[in-house]
C-alpha cells in the first residue's frame, strides 16, 4: 500500500500542473521539478538500497519510510509556497526511494523462483499500475477540489500501512553490516543525482546550455569511476558482476525502456486532451480510467501466466501489441474520436504490463540468493534513471512539435499541442520497436537451472 501510494505520486501530479503554474506564477520549466525532483532522489537512493538492506533490518527500514513518507506529504498538502512544496516532494521520493528496493527484495526473499511470477504481478500493480492510475484520480480530484487534496487523500492510506507494518511486519534479513566504503557511496550520489539533474535541466534551459553539459560530464565522469571501483573492490556496495547473467542485463533493458514509454506517454496524455481536445480534467480522468484498469488487470494476469508459461511468447505478445498501440497514437489526429484514442491507451497499458511483468521476474530468476539485493538495486535505479530521462525527453519532443507548428505560421495553440503531443508518441514508438527487437532474445529460465 506504502509502495503503491509512493509510486502514485509520479505522476499524481501531472494533471494539475497548469494550475499549480497558476497558482505559484511559475514557469512550466520549473513545475517539471515536482516530477522529476521526486524521480532524482529515488535514483539516488535505489543504488544505496542494497547497502541499507544490510545495515538495517526490513521492519525498521519500511516503518521509518512510511513514516518519512507521512511527513513530506504533510509538508506538500499545506505548502504555501512552491519552494515548500518541492521540500515535501524531495522528502515523498526520500520514502519511495527506500520502500521500492524492499518490495521486490522481500519478494525474492519470500518466494522460490518457481512461484514468484504471481507475486511480482501484484508488485506489478505498484510500479505499473499507480503512475498510471494518478492522472485518473488526480482528474476527478481536480474536478471539484484544489491540488492540495491529491496530497490530502495519499494520507489514511500511509497511517493504515503504517498500522499494519507496525502489527504484522517481520525481520527478514540478516543484519550484516559490511564496511561502507564512503568513496562508492560519494560517486554514486553525485554521478546518478547528476545525470538525472542533466537531463532534467535540459527539458528548461536546453542541450546547450553550460549547466546542462557540465552536469552531465560530471555525472558519466562518476559513475565511470564508481563502476570501476564496484568491479574491482572485495565486497562492493552495488554488485555490478550481476551484468554477467545475460537474461539479467536483457530484462532490465527491457525493463527500462518500456518504463520509460510508461512515464512519457502518462505526461502527454493529460496535457494532449487537456490543451488539446480540450476537455475538462474531470472528463479527462474518467478517460484515463479504462487504460489504468488495463493496465492493474495485466499486470496480475502477467504473473499468473508467467509462472504457467514463462516469459518467452508473453514479452513477444506485450511488445507487438505496445507497438500496435503507438502506431495507432502516431496516425491519431486532432479530429480523431475519443473511443480511437481511448482504445489505443487501452491497448498499450496491457502489452506494457505483458511485457514488463514477466521481464522483471525471469530477469530477477537469473541470480543467485546472495546477489538479489543489488539486483534489485540496479533495476530500481536504472528505472527511475528511465523515467527522469523519459520525462525530460518528452517535454523537449513536446516542446519542439509545437514550436515546429508556430514555425510554418500556425496560430491554433491547439494544433501546437497535438503536433508536439505526436513528436512524442514517435519517440515512444521507437523505444517500443526497440523493446519489441529485445524481446526475440528472451528465453526463461532460473539461476541453477
Amino acid at each position: 500500500m506504502a509502495g503503491f501510494i509512493g509510486l502514485f505520486g509520479e505522476t499524481a501530479l501531472n494533471i494539475a500542473l497548469s494550475q499549480l503554474m497558476k497558482d505559484f506564477s511559475i514557469t512550466p520549466g520549473k513545475v517539471q521539478w515536482l516530477s522529476t525532483s521526486y524521480i532524482l532522489v529515488i535514483g539516488i537512493l535505489a543504488p544505496l538500497s542494497g547497502l541499507l538492506l544490510r545495515w538495517v533490518s526490513t521492519r525498521k527500514i519500511l516503518l521509518s519510510s512510511i513514516l518519512i513518507f507521512i511527513t513530506g506529504t504533510i509538508i506538500c498538502a499545506s505548502a504555501p509556497y512552491f519552494s515548500v512544496l518541492l521540500i515535501g516532494r524531495v522528502v515523498q521520493g526520500i520514502a519511495t526511494g527506500i520502500l521500492i528496493p524492499l518490495i521486490f527484495n522481500t519478494i525474492l526473499i519470500i518466494y522460490p523462483p518457481e512461484k514468484r511470477g504471481t507475486a511480482m504481478g501484484f508488485v506489478g500493480l505498484v510500479i505499473s499500475f499507480a503512475p498510471v492510475i494518478g492522472p485518473t484520480i488526480s482528474g476527478f480530484l481536480l474536478s471539484s477540489l484544489s491540488w492540495r487534496w491529491i496530497f490530502i487523500v495519499m494520507l489514511p492510506f500511509l497511517v493504515i500501512a503504517f498500522i499494519v507494518s507496525a502489527l504484522y511486519m517481520k525481520n527478514i534479513t540478516t543484519v550484516t553490516r559490511p564496511k561502507i566504503d564512503i568513496l562508492s557511496v560519494l560517486l554514486s550520489i553525485v554521478g546518478f543525482g547528476s545525470v538525472v539533474f542533466g537531463f532534467s535541466s535540459a527539458g528548461d534551459k536546453g542541450w546547450g546550455s553550460l549547466e546542462v553539459v557540465v552536469t552531465l560530464a560530471i555525472g558519466i565522469i562518476s559513475l565511470a569511476f564508481f563502476t570501476h571501483r564496484q568491479l574491482t573492490m572485495e565486497v562492493p556496495i552495488l554488485n555490478l558482476r550481476v551484468f554477467k547473467y545475460r537474461m539479467f542485463s536483457l530484462g532490465v533493458l527491457m525493463i527500462v525502456l518500456s518504463f520509460g514509454m510508461i512515464m512519457g506517454v502518462m505526461l502527454v496524455l493529460p496535457l494532449y486532451f487537456l490543451d488539446g481536445l480540450l476537455l475538462p480534467a474531470a472528463a479527462v480522468g474518467l478517460y484515463l480510467l479504462p487504460s489504468g484498469l488495463a493496465n492493474g488487470v495485466f499486470s496480475a494476469i502477467a504473473g499468473r501466466l508467467f509462472d504457467s508459461f514463462g516469459a518467452k511468447w508473453l514479452v513477444k505478445i506485450g511488445a507487438t501489441i505496445s507497438v500496435l498501440a503507438m502506431t495507432m497514437l502516431v496516425l491519431s489526429t486532432k479530429d480523431s474520436s475519443v473511443g480511437y484514442i481511448i482504445t489505443a491507451t487501452i491497448l498499450f497499458m496491457i502489452g506494457v504490463p505483458l511485457t514488463m511483468s514477466p521481464a522483471q521476474t525471469n530477469a530477477l530468476n537469473q541470480l543467485p540468493h546472495e546477489v538479489a539485493p543489488d539486483g534489485t538495486a540496479i533495476m530500481n535505479t536504472l528505472q527511475q534513471i528511465a523515467g527522469a530521462i523519459s520525462i525530460a525527453l518528452t517535454m523537449v519532443f513536446l516542446t519542439v512539435g509545437k514550436n515546429t507548428y508556430l514555425a510554418t505560421g500556425g496560430t491554433d495553440a491547439t494544433l501546437a499541442m497535438v503536433n508536439g503531443a505526436h513528436y512524442v508518441f514517435i519517440f515512444t514508438l521507437v523505444l517500443a520497436l526497440i523493446v519489441f527487437t529485445l524481446s526475440m532474445f528472451i528465453n526463461t529460465k532460473a539461476y541453477g537451472k
